[in-house]
């Protein structure tokens, strides 16, 4: 593919440019977009590539995309503002705001270890249908019937998937909307920004196609009692495929892109997340940003190391409440950078020490994820 980009580059950013444009020249399937805001500013704003390849289809300044676990930032970031509104408190019960989820074992969990992925909900112990997922409330039926699989708040597993029922379904219980319609309305909407959990239906055709890495497919990893909750977190058991999203399927689904899927099926283009992630930290013409308690609070390490359920050997981010944190294995800008990665090379954060709200994603979906923006970031850093 060529490597040619479209958009805004400040001066003082060339050499962010020109990281881009080598990630660009390294992708053979798909395309890319990259913004990256400075104290409310526009400073980098960078597209190419293709949105669907086969159609021919070109990359163009609001081309949304899955953004995989990117996702669980955005819904930690609904959460504080649910917190700052004194509408959630972090620390009691889950089973305050969801009252069938205080059974098997769960009575006492708090909101925060649901974000922390110390709940010990990790995968279902029940198969989920893709069916089930596109109904919502199949989904959190099972997972508030459903025993912890190890003791909560004594260690973390990722929670690749249940994270976002149940962390949403808490959202659900104390706003009376969906997640989708709650995030439009205290996150996205106020910015105009073009992010939804829940593509509409309208916005469907404009939605990156996905080129997925041959790599990234469960069945290529040894089957083994250590692997299967590691395969089960992925698939739900029945809803999703080994490879995550296939031709129409998985999160390529465009049923399963209209329906909320807040684990990991957010759709957001790259200006969205950096203007989500900036809004986070500085105020706009109309939002306020998070206040400070509450941004210390959440931003304070819950979750680093091994996990308890899982293959030895892979990286392990460390997490605060929900959002994803500076860590040897994931590193973001500065040690106070916030946000959250996906698979495949996706990530969006926002940097308080130099005022950062940074969005990237791509439709080429490598399996290395986590080496895909570091050049992106040593360059950024200097320029900054």
């Amino acid at each position: 593919m060529h490597a040619d980009h479209d958009g805004l580059v400040a001066p003082g950013y060339g050499k962010v440019a020109d990281a881009f444009t080598a990630e660009l020249t390294r992708s053979s399937r798909g395309g890319a977009a990259l913004t990256v805001m400075v104290d409310g500013e526009k400073v980098v704003d960078l597209w190419g590539g293709a949105a669907d390849a086969d159609n021919g289809r070109a990359w163009g300044p609001d081309t949304p995309t899955v953004t995989f676990s990117c996702s669980k930032g955005l819904l930690a970031l609904l959460v504080a503002r649910l917190v700052a509104a004194g509408k959630i408190d972090l620390d009691l019960p889950a089973s305050t705001y969801w009252p069938e989820f205080g059974q098997a074992g769960k009575e006492t969990i708090p909101v925060r270890w649901l974000l922390s992925h110390q709940a010990g909900l990790s995968y279902p112990t029940e198969d989920i249908t893709r069916d089930d997922v596109l109904a919502w409330h199949p989904v959190v039926d099972k997972l508030a019937a459903q025993a912890p699989l190890w003791e909560p708040g004594t260690g973390h597993g990722y929670h690749a998937l249940t994270y976002g029922w149940l962390v949403g379904e808490v959202v659900r219980r104390v706003t009376g909307q969906s997640v989708g319609e709650a995030f439009t309305e205290l996150v996205t909407g106020p910015l105009g920004a073009r992010a939804w959990f829940g593509v509409p239906q309208e916005e469907l055709a404009s939605v990156a196609v996905l080129a997925m890495a041959p790599e990234i497919n469960l069945d290529l990893l040894p089957f083994t009692p250590e692997f299967d909750p590691v395969r089960r977190a992925f698939t739900l058991g029945d809803a999703f495929p080994s490879t995550v999203a296939g031709n129409g399927t998985g999160l390529s689904d465009p049923a399963i892109q209209a329906a909320e899927v807040p684990g990991g099926g957010a759709v957001a283009t790259a200006r969205a997340l950096a203007a989500i992630w900036s809004s986070a930290i500085l105020p706009t013409s109309a939002t306020r940003p998070l206040p400070e308690d509450v941004l210390t609070d959440m931003v304070r390490v819950q979750s680093s190391g091994p996990q308890i359920l899982g293959l030895q050997g892979i990286p392990q981010p460390s997490w605060g409440t929900g959002f994803m944190l500076d860590s040897p294995d994931r590193p973001f800008l500065t040690s106070s950078s916030f946000g959250h990665d996906g698979t495949g090379g996706q990530l969006a954060f926002a940097d308080p020490t130099h005022g950062v709200g940074f969005g990237f994603v791509t439709n080429d979906v490598q399996g290395a994820a986590e080496t895909r923006t570091l050049d992106i970031l040593d360059a950024l850093r200097n320029a900054l």
